[in-house]
């Protein structure tokens, strides 16, 4: 039964670990803190099957690490391509509660469409010029591209964290 109730531990984080990772294509949605939670879980549960060594707290260490270092960064990223732009923060926020609301009511693959939207709609309603709207949130979905990819490889690392923490114990 030990053997059963670890693997089925083991599958299930893996798990969570992914849908955090593909979930980052959403733009609103914390794939990072998801997979850390899952990473949480797994070593609670260990802990308490007396099954956790100090090398899994250290690799659960390293996947906090990386889980702040790439929550900031996603926010760096963004926040820099637009306030190259020098979209203002009225927009961007606008822009992201667009994102999150639709998402609430539809899907997040709608929500993904609807904050750049919104942020089109916010920039063309302010500056009343349809191409530096334009240019404003080609300007975000690069930041937003950027910023997947960084929290994309970041989730791989965790994950790998999690695979040598997972199968070395």
């Amino acid at each position: 039964m030990e053997i059963f109730a670890q693997t089925l531990l083991k599958a299930l984080t893996f798990l969570v670990l992914l849908s955090g990772l593909f979930g980052l294509i959403v733009p609103v949605f914390p794939g990072l803190t998801v997979m850390w939670l899952g990473a949480l879980v797994y070593a609670i549960l260990q802990a308490i099957g007396g099954n956790m060594t100090w090398v899994g707290w250290l690799l659960f260490f390293f996947i906090t690490l990386l889980m702040i270092g790439g929550n900031i960064v996603d926010n760096i990223i963004i926040a820099k391509h637009m306030r190259d732009k020098d979209i203002p923060w009225g927009s961007i926020i606008l822009s992201f509660a667009a994102g999150i609301i639709v998402s609430l009511f539809f899907t997040p693959l709608i929500g993904m469409i609807a904050s750049p939207v919104g942020l089109f709609l916010a920039e063309w309603r302010r500056i009343k010029d349809k191409q530096t709207a334009f240019n404003n949130t080609k300007a975000w979905m690069t930041g937003w591209g950027w910023s997947f990819l960084a929290r994309f490889g970041i989730g791989v690392v965790m994950i790998l964290f999690w695979g040598l923490w997972a199968w070395i114990e």
